[in-house]
């Protein structure tokens, strides 16, 4: 039911019977996501209380973050995480809680756990089906003192920052992740759900971290052909592998501004994060 800052993927909402043999669901379209107030239909139910019951002096926050336990490193991505609001889960979606003193910082969490060269470390561990708590932990995840730091590409604002306004953009597409917004230091309103801003904002972050994991560009080219499932399905989709132009094009005005000293400027216009691009316009 969810997928890359989307915790809208997915519902039971019209599942006919072939799906559910299949164990698939429908999927949110975009006129749906583009509805601030949809929600998903679950098939199962938990007593609130009970919710709040396990996670009583564990975790106060209106939202949790985890990821997908069911997994392949053939599938067309491994990792495959998202914020979603504070709902029972089972042990299919496994739940990391930043620590209170970090809680500003999930959204940069979130954007690390979704990089593709996060993704290409873990497909060097999952041997199986399952991306449980003891291989999550070996994954190299940047450390939060690093998002205190400038942005290597834009020295007027914070690396934490810079992140933050592209997940929240990507993530916080409905009101009931507002409690995320605005543990991440955003009271506005939900951003639209535009597919093409998406898709851009997503490059971005993902060139992003390959610079901040230090790869190279010759090997973020090769590291991006290593996903042949994303390359095949976006061929199909798209007519062209777009994931890997799109990084590469991000990956290259980022290293242009790092080059020379200048803020790097976004090809979105609003630019990711502006409120302009909010549903209240």
């Amino acid at each position: 039911m969810v997928h890359h800052f989307d915790h809208r993927f997915g519902t039971y909402e019209g599942q006919t019977e072939s799906q559910s043999k299949q164990g698939k669901c429908p999927e949110f379209t975009d006129a749906d996501h583009s509805d601030a107030t949809k929600q998903p239909l679950p098939y199962y139910w938990v007593d609130e209380r009970f919710v709040s019951e396990r996670l009583e002096g564990r975790w106060s926050h209106p939202w949790l973050l985890g990821w997908r336990d069911i997994c392949r490193s053939g599938d067309m991505r491994t990792v495959i995480t998202a914020a979603i609001p504070r709902v029972a889960v089972g042990d299919k979606y496994l739940l990391m809680l930043p620590g209170e003193q970090h809680v500003r910082l999930a959204g940069c969490l979130l954007a690390n756990l979704a990089s593709l060269v996060f993704d290409f470390c873990a497909r060097q561990k999952v041997g199986g089906t399952n991306l449980k708590y003891f291989v999550m932990k070996q994954l190299p995840a940047l450390v939060p003192a690093r998002y205190v730091q400038p942005a290597s590409w834009d020295g007027t604002r914070s690396l934490r920052d810079w992140v933050t306004h592209r997940v929240l953009e990507l993530s916080y597409s409905a009101n009931d992740l507002a409690g995320f917004a605005a543990d991440c230091g955003y009271d506005g309103p939900p951003f639209r759900w535009n597919a093409e801003r998406r898709a851009i904002i997503r490059a971005e972050l993902d060139a992003a971290f390959f610079h901040l994991y230090g790869v190279d560009r010759s090997d973020t080219d090769y590291i991006l052909d290593t996903f042949p499932v994303l390359r095949d399905k976006e061929t199909r989709v798209h007519g062209e592998f777009r994931s890997k132009r799109l990084v590469l094009e991000r990956y290259d005005a980022l290293s242009e501004a790092m080059a020379t000293a200048t803020a790097y400027v976004s090809p979105l216009s609003p630019p990711p994060g502006d409120p302009r691009a909010t549903h209240a316009t």
